[in-house]
């Protein structure tokens, strides 16, 4: 358990390098000259490394374990891109060093879910993998006013450094404590990359596989980007009262984690408990597209109610993973989380466009009105395929 303890904290950067942006938007915007493209660019760079690394971690999950897999990425990938983002002169070299971040966070995760799929039952799943997001999204709160507070303080190069720091110690820490499952199947079936193309053939994760895409995207493209333009632009919000309301939906995001965990169990189903989280966090898009201008309260709370509602992941991994051959347990947690990360990115990328074209002159609240309702959209169409999947209920799959 000290190994996962040690993946857990590890995990926590990795949520911290993936939505901190949002709070340092004015700071970066003054000094490097960062417009709305820039940091939409450099958040969705972040998911997009992240992603395509997923299909190396995977690989290497099978191959040679965690514990060498996450320690290496993390001292030359998220530690090289915290110092070099420390000492940034230009757009370009923050968009630069968020793509090594994500390089350096995307076997974390994955390295406890190989660990969980290997010790643990698959009903155990879902409960174990939504706790570990729900512990790590203490990184989405450190990255909220934690933040705001220490670059308003010491200045923002100085708290990159030091976290630069951190980062190499916490590498050091998890190859001091994580121990590499044995793996009984090691050699079976699929070998290398031909392995994901085995797992594409299943046509059981092609209903999936969308809303795994869309899910979690809504809640890490508002909260890592632009829940701080959102809240400045339309509400007047200085950096201390961003980064207090993306506390609140990060701490909205660590509850919605911890409360999906069992809930498979409790209802004896996957498929519903997704599809009703999902219509949740739809409803609450919706409203913010409907009603932008709606008093920061109001859309605070929204923001709150679209984090718990997206914390679905370990639920979609879980309903993933028990259709996945043993032997291939390693690429198919990553390939799963490709999809996560990807999406993820993606969104990042098409909300830049949907906002920059949005843009009416006098009126900030089209563009997100835009925003909102195109994010609606994109997870109503998710959720329609999702309909057709095959459920996976926790006492098939003990």
């Amino acid at each position: 358990m000290a190994g996962i303890a040690a993946l857990a904290v590890a995990y926590v950067l990795s949520q911290f390098y993936r939505s901190f942006l949002a709070v340092l938007t004015p700071v970066l915007g003054s000094e490097l000259g960062m417009t709305k493209a820039d940091f939409s660019i450099a958040s969705g760079v972040f998911f997009l490394t992240f992603a395509l690394s997923q299909f190396p971690v995977g690989v290497a999950l099978d191959r040679i374990g965690p514990r060498y897999t996450a320690v290496t990425l993390m001292i030359f990938g998220a530690g090289g891109g915290t110092f070099l983002f420390s000492a940034a002169t230009a757009p370009w070299m923050v968009i630069f060093a968020t793509g090594l971040m994500g390089i350096g966070c995307a076997p974390v995760l994955m390295a406890a879910l190989f660990i969980f799929a290997r010790r643990y039952t698959p009903a155990k799943f879902a409960m174990l993998s939504s706790w570990i997001v729900a512990f790590g999204t203490a990184g989405n709160v450190l990255g909220a006013s934690p933040l705001a507070y220490a670059a308003e303080a010491f200045g923002w190069r100085p708290v990159m450094a030091g976290l630069g720091v951190f980062t190499l110690l916490i590498a050091a820490l998890v190859f001091a404590l994580v121990r590499d499952p044995e793996n009984p199947h090691a050699g079976s079936g699929s070998t290398g990359f031909a392995g994901f193309a085995e797992l594409l053939r299943l046509r059981v994760l092609w209903p999936i596989i969308p809303l795994t895409m869309v899910a979690y995207a809504p809640s890490a493209c508002i909260r890592g980007l632009w829940a701080g333009p959102y809240l400045a632009d339309v509400h007047a919000a200085d950096m201390l009262a961003i980064g207090n309301a993306t506390v609140l939906m990060a701490l909205a995001m660590a509850a919605g984690a911890f409360i999906y965990g069992p809930l498979d169990q409790f209802f004896g189903t996957r498929k519903w408990v997704a599809v009703v989280g999902t219509t949740i966090s739809l409803s609450a898009l919706l409203a913010l597209g409907l009603h932008p201008q709606s008093s920061l309260g109001s859309a605070t709370a929204l923001l709150v109610l679209i984090g718990v509602a997206g914390g679905s992941y370990g639920l979609l991994m879980a309903h993933a993973r028990a259709f996945m051959p043993p032997h291939l347990i390693g690429r198919g947690v990553t390939l799963m989380n490709f999809f996560v990360i990807g999406g993820a990115g993606l969104l990042q990328f098409a909300t830049g466009a949907v906002v920059t074209g949005g843009t009416v002159p006098g009126e900030p609240a089209a563009a997100y009105s835009a925003l909102f309702l195109f994010i609606a959209l994109v997870l109503g169409l998710a959720l329609v395929v999702y309909l057709a999947a095959r459920d996976a209920k926790p006492a098939h799959a003990a």
